[in-house]
């Protein structure tokens, strides 16, 4: 994955028509269930004169034994009913059929090797390779699935030395964020003595000669772990030395949540420093690391836009940004003179959202999104339009692994219906080549995505993709999923997911709406889903429900809604919205509390970007009008909801979805169930092992064909 696409990731996944109407309620009709009795306080917190209960704080301890009690006993009521389901055992098996094929991550090219992930298709971690060409086989440098019994340990990154001779990789163990970094010699496969800790989320860059490399680290609670309630700083760590001697590089003193990180130049000469505030906001500084005594140099320090540092070369500094471009644009600063005064434009936005931007030998490369779709160009280092990169159709383009003195560039291409295939661009012909193409034991050819364009309730046009059977029925009567996300500038483009398939395959229609908040028509799309207009992504999201419903694809009882992490909260506002609308709810991992949200870590407060904070008046009123948690009212009859989440999820603490869970169980006006499925040894979803994903998915799915009335294919 690029600097660009990284950084923007941060800003922060029936054959049969039923002939009448099977309805949630009826599918659930006899399946009352005693719930566990959830731990409750008299907490009442006052904003701004309003007084806000809540009942179920005491989740907020993770450790207690109260906490634990209930988690344990809400598995033992939600394990072996969701295991009853009939379903389950066919989702389960085509789960793990649909997911043994091969499959290949995007190279990283250095020093003339090529360091790629690869999968057999049974193997629950993928495994490290390197290579000595493009075209040979290549050997194992590293596999994870060696490294715990339940496969729970992953490989989370990689960054090989600038000569291919050595190479840092981090490990996570159990779902968590944070990692350990350590050091390997590639040619023997031997492990230096060095390991890094309190680490996580932000890049790594290698010095320029190989001896050590410049990291964030967050400062370390009493235990020793590290405290993401802090701030973390950048130090240099020199390989053979302990990490208590590294050097202190860079701390921000002046600001208690914005978080540093670095990039070296590729001459080595400089340290690019990325400060990263919030999803809209970042700032840039440089440091001379060429001397002993470098000096640090503003460059953008207004924090008034995204600045993504792109590559460099003798003369240029290359960045894209949203200053003065909604669409971004892409800048080269002059070395010789760096300052805001000396950026030029080279790339000016365009009609089109800039998805993601790199240097690629003595070329710019770009990747628009157009429609939510990929589409890929070369420009010259001075700006001058080279023409269209070919792709293999429509879908997504992403992922790109670019250097700027090579024209070699590698990346990923999907779509709904394929595997990912990753190609190879040769940046100063324009010419793609395959460098692997996985298959899969299925016929896709019975299914067709198409994209469609509704009015959301403002008049907004919001696009949405479905895929479903070449031969379905439009009679108002198919099971559907929608999914969605809205937030943090993320584009929803088409991706193959084995879990999708496997929903198709059950006879089910796939919808993917590209809600606003996200980055798919550029800054003012995004920022048109975020703190007080944050409830235009959840009438995109009912916006969608109702064109499928009015379209005559589906029916209120037939229609599932999914979504995790942000699309967790999504699903959680929308259910308690308009519960009618729905046939099953399945929000994953979701921020659900968004009146405490900003309390669980200094990452989670640079969340407020996107969210705002309870803290501000005006803020507050907004977060109070659809925080799930919160709006949750006794006697409504809620569709039958699954929540899932994990006891280890330290991006989103999982005590967002305990309150809500409770909060539902205690509000529920009906028969629908509400069961909450809490994963062990698993976080977020990074590094989840195939197994526990299928596990999760079996259960997900066969939950929602239960309420929506499909039977096992």
């Amino acid at each position: 994955m690029t600097r660009s696409q990284t950084a923007r990731l941060r800003r922060a996944t029936i054959a049969l028509a039923i002939g009448t109407a099977v309805t949630a309620a009826g599918a659930f009709a006899a399946a009352k269930l005693r719930y566990p009795a959830a731990p409750r306080s008299a907490v009442v917190d006052d904003y701004f004169g309003t007084r806000v209960a809540d009942p179920y704080r005491g989740f907020e301890a993770l450790g207690s034994p109260a906490t634990k009690k209930w988690v344990s006993a809400e598995n033992a009521l939600a394990q072996p009913w969701l295991e009853a389901i009939p379903q389950r055992a066919w989702v389960k098996e085509r789960l793990t059929k649909l997911w043994n094929y091969e499959r290949f991550g995007v190279p990283k090219k250095a020093g003339g090797r090529y360091f790629y992930t690869r999968n057999d298709g049974t193997q629950n971690q993928s495994v490290l390779y390197v290579a000595d060409s493009a075209d040979s086989a290549g050997r194992v440098l590293f596999d994870p699935n060696a490294a715990s019994k339940d496969a729970t340990v992953a490989l989370a990154r990689f960054e090989p030395s600038h000569d291919g001779k050595l190479l840092a990789y981090s490990l996570s163990d159990g779902g968590t964020d944070w990692e350990i970094w350590r050091f390997r010699r590639v040619d023997d496969g031997t492990d230096l003595p060095d390991e890094l800790r309190r680490v996580k989320l932000w890049q790594m860059s290698w010095d320029a000669d190989g001896s050590g490399v410049y990291y964030s680290r967050y400062p370390a609670r009493a235990d020793g772990h590290g405290d993401d309630a802090g701030r973390p700083a950048i130090y240099f760590h020199r390989l053979g030395e302990p990490q208590e001697r590294d050097a202190l590089v860079y701390a921000v003193t002046d600001h208690p949540t914005r978080a540093p990180s670095a990039d070296v130049t590729d001459d080595g000469k400089l340290l690019v420093i990325s400060i990263y505030e919030d999803t809209r906001r970042d700032g840039v500084v440089l440091k001379d690391i060429s001397r002993p005594d470098g000096q640090v140099t503003k460059l953008f320090t207004a924090f008034d836009a995204n600045y993504v540092y792109l590559g460099s070369d003798a003369a240029a500094l290359y960045f894209t940004t949203t200053a003065g471009a909604p669409n971004w644009r892409v800048l080269a600063v002059d070395r010789a003179a760096p300052g805001a005064a000396s950026a030029r434009t080279i790339v000016p936005q365009a009609a089109v959202a800039i998805d993601s931007a790199d240097i690629a030998g003595d070329r710019v490369l770009v990747s628009y999104i157009e429609n939510a779709r990929n589409v890929v160009k070369l420009f010259a280092r001075d700006g001058k339009p080279l023409g269209e990169v070919p792709l293999p159709g429509s879908g997504s383009a992403g992922n790109f692994e670019a250097k700027g003195d090579d024209n070699e560039v590698f990346f990923a291409f999907s779509d709904y219906l394929a595997p990912t295939r990753i190609l190879r661009l040769d940046a100063a012909t324009s010419e793609v080549s395959a460098f692997r193409t996985p298959k899969i034991d299925a016929d896709t050819s019975r299914f067709v995505t198409d994209q469609v364009f509704y009015t959301s309730k403002d008049g907004t046009r919001v696009p949405m993709s479905i895929t479903h059977r070449r031969d379905m029925p439009r009679d108002g009567n198919q099971p559907v999923l929608l999914y969605g996300y809205g937030g943090f500038n993320i584009s929803l483009t088409p991706v193959f997911r084995p879990t999708v398939l496997a929903w198709l395959e059950m006879g089910g229609v796939y919808a993917e709406a590209n809600l606003r908040g996200g980055g798919e028509f550029g800054e003012a799309w995004h920022d048109a889903g975020t703190v007080l207009q944050k409830q235009n992504v959840f009438d995109d999201f009912i916006a969608a429900a109702e064109y499928l419903i009015r379209e005559k694809y589906t029916q209120p009882a037939r229609l599932a809604i999914n979504g995790r992490s942000n699309g967790g909260l999504l699903v959680g506002a929308v259910m308690v919205q308009r519960p009618e609308l729905f046939g099953a709810a399945l929000p994953g991992v979701g921020v659900l509390d968004m009146l405490r949200y900003q309390l669980a870590s200094a990452n989670a407060r640079q969340w407020s970007g996107d969210y705002g904070l309870s803290e501000k008046a005006d803020e507050f009123k907004a977060l109070y009008a659809y925080s799930p948690v919160q709006n949750v009212k006794k006697g409504v009859c809620y569709p039958p909801t699954l929540v899932t989440t994990a006891d280890r999820d330290d991006r989103v603490v999982p005590w967002h979805s305990y309150k809500f869970a409770a909060a539902l169980q205690a509000a529920q006006g009906c028969a629908n169930p509400v069961l909450i499925r809490i994963e062990t040894r698993a976080g977020h979803g990074a590094g989840k092992p195939v197994w526990m994903q299928i596990e999760d998915f079996a259960d997900q799915w066969a939950f929602a064909a239960k309420a929506l009335g499909m039977p096992a294919p």
